[in-house]
């Protein structure tokens, strides 16, 4: 067990694909903790499947390394505002943070996000101007953006007092000085062991350990990952759980871990200040306190914001329904949805009157997109509804989420751009020209506004733009529609197989998205009009085949590409009457009522009812 002065405890925070992760890499390479023929993965720190074919970090990881004398733990955290709960609940674990910055892009959203969480639990910050070798890197600049953005967000004048490193992760070489790099990681080490304090915690006091990761293993069963607050904790030992309901349980410690590099190492004891893991107590959950049975004291429960987004999921009844999954009952999709609420606190599953249906609320469109890629790579077969905003009552007054989103558009791009955020109730409360060709764009814009809206941005930029957002605030309730699709649909009016014939029979009717073969049911989506209003089309018609020449038999027939969806892309494309089929083989997109005279039934009452209201 290292001296408490010998400790240093850290979280890595930044905006998505700044580079924290490569930096990870780069950190544990340099500590010797490798062995010279020892085979290490990129991007080491991303070990689930999606995070690597995606490139970004979905959930927080630790790790530790020795440099000299010092342990130093590295709490590696995702950027993607959708996965803030994380970010959030990683800052009880730390006293001081690195605050990774592009040194071209600068402070984006979620660099506000996760340093404002930072600042507000009063950790030390070291900031690092990292890809410091991009040709067009302006270091100065983003530092007295940085430094603008420390004031903004409160910063007290020890935090303001912030040390600089100059890093280029990707080469593994930083230093002091912007103009120079040394090519080693030396001078980040040694940043973080004069900067960041050590544990103040005292060993002697009683027993407390808040619960901040899950993890589990088929032979340990789960196994809770946190910071010991106060006191020592030994293998053997048998300790108090506090519930977050405040009730009380006793637990005994099977196994204690800690980290090395990215193994876990069996320890005899652990001390506070440390970041270890335990394995050995049942049903133990995100939040809940481990303490002395002696002197049971429970620490504060996280807190963790509130999601902002929702969705419904639904048994799938398609006709198509239990061809390609594994789990497709309503007790397996509710028995998933409540094992997911264990490890992830930003997500919210309410039951409905409907068995079949639950209500999740999540942080955002990939928060929720993630969840339901991962559930269909484990077999399961679900329906999904519109994502839709949750509106709270504030004062009487109903509120919306309101984003904060940053654009970086070509020039002639920007009028396009700034016409359809105006037409989804977007506001600009900021415009930087670099002289440089691009524009970048700062608004706020009501969550609602962004759903669906990044394909027709890269349209209008002809792949050009990027676009990041984050949760900024509540705000008053913005009456009429905002956002959403303007083009009607094609609905096949039969069930089969698609065929050529059929396909090129409705192509001028607008864009196809099935390819000839495709199975295909009465009531599902099949394609996107031209128009605004939703029409059936039969894409099964078959030739006739007849025995008499055609003068155009041999004519060459093109077909247009069809447009296939990703599941993000679906989801995004959803309107209110429609629900996202979701299979571990397809995606595919449905009326919510699949027969036609059903359908315009239920459209004339819906009409009815609006206009008696």
């Amino acid at each position: 067990m290292h001296s408490r002065e010998q400790i240093r405890n850290i979280a890595i925070i930044a905006h998505v694909d700044h580079g924290k992760t490569t930096l990870v890499d780069k950190l544990l390479q340099q500590s010797g903790i490798f062995r010279d023929h020892e085979h290490v993965q990129e991007r080491a720190m991303d070990s689930n499947d999606l995070e690597r074919e995606r490139g970004i970090t979905i959930l927080a990881k630790n790790t530790a390394i020795t440099y000299k004398d010092y342990l130093i733990n590295i709490v590696d955290t995702p950027g993607h505002a959708d996965f803030g709960g994380e970010v959030e609940r990683i800052m009880k674990m730390v006293d001081g943070v690195l605050l990774v910055v592009d040194a071209y892009e600068g402070c984006m959203p979620q660099t506000r996000f996760v340093l404002g969480k930072a600042l507000a639990h009063n950790l030390t910050p070291i900031v690092v101007v990292n890809k410091i070798d991009r040709p067009a890197a302006r270091p100065s600049e983003v530092i007295d953006e940085v430094l603008d953005l420390f004031i903004e967000l409160g910063a007290n004048d020890h935090q303001l007092d912030f040390p600089v490193v100059y890093a280029s992760a990707l080469n593994g070489t930083s230093s002091k000085d912007a103009a120079q790099q040394d090519d080693n990681m030396q001078a980040m080490y040694d940043t973080i062991i004069e900067n960041i304090p050590s544990p103040t915690e005292s060993t002697e006091d009683p027993l407390q350990f808040l619960v901040t990761l899950m993890d589990y293993n088929e032979y340990l069963g789960r196994i809770a990952i946190g910071r010991v607050n106060r006191g020592i904790i030994r293998q053997g030992q048998s300790v108090a759980v506090m519930t977050r309901e405040g009730g009380m349980k006793q637990a005994r410690i099977e196994k204690l871990f800690g980290f090395q590099g990215l193994k876990r190492i069996e320890t005899e004891q652990a001390g506070a200040g440390d970041i270890i893991a335990i394995a050995g107590i049942k049903d133990i959950n995100i939040g809940e306190t481990i303490a002395d049975p002696q002197n049971p004291e429970a620490l504060p429960v996280l807190k963790i914001d509130e999601p902002t987004l929702q969705m419904t999921f639904l048994v799938n009844n398609s006709p198509f329904a239990g061809r390609e999954g594994k789990w497709v009952t309503s007790r397996k999709l509710r028995d998933r949805l409540f094992n997911e609420l264990e490890t992830d606190v930003s997500l919210r599953v309410e039951e409905t009157d409907s068995p079949d249906a639950f209500i999740v609320s999540g942080r955002g469109e990939l928060h929720l997109g993630i969840l339901i890629e991962n559930m269909r790579r484990e077999g399961y077969e679900l329906q999904v509804s519109k994502p839709e905003v949750i509106v709270r009552e504030v004062d009487g007054k109903k509120m919306e989420p309101i984003e904060r989103l940053l654009i970086d558009v070509p020039e002639e791009s920007m009028g396009a751009v700034m016409e359809s955020l105006g037409m989804r109730k977007a506001e600009m409360v900021n415009m930087i020209n670099n002289g440089t060709g691009q524009v970048r764009l700062e608004f706020l814009i009501p969550a609602r506004g962004l759903i669906g809206y990044r394909t027709n941005f890269l349209t209008l930029t002809r792949g050009y733009g990027v676009m990041n957002h984050a949760f900024d605030s509540y705000g008053p309730l913005i009456g009429g529609q905002v956002g959403g699709r303007h083009q009607g649909v094609l609905v096949s009016t039969e069930n089969g197989n698609a065929t050529l014939y059929g396909i090129l029979g409705v192509e001028d009717r607008g864009t196809l998205f099935v390819e000839p073969g495709a199975e295909v049911y009465e009531g599902m989506i099949v394609g996107e009009h031209t128009r605004d209003n939703d029409i059936v089309v039969n894409i099964c018609k078959e030739k006739q085949l007849t025995n008499v020449r055609s003068a155009t038999k041999d004519d060459t027939v093109k077909m247009k590409t069809p447009r296939l969806f990703s599941l993000e892309q679906a989801l995004e494309y959803l309107n209110d009457d429609e629900y996202c089929e979701i299979t571990p083989k397809n995606v595919r997109l449905r009326k919510k009522i699949l027969q036609k005279g059903e359908r315009e039934r239920a459209e004339k009452q819906r009409k009815q009812a609006q206009a008696n209201a």
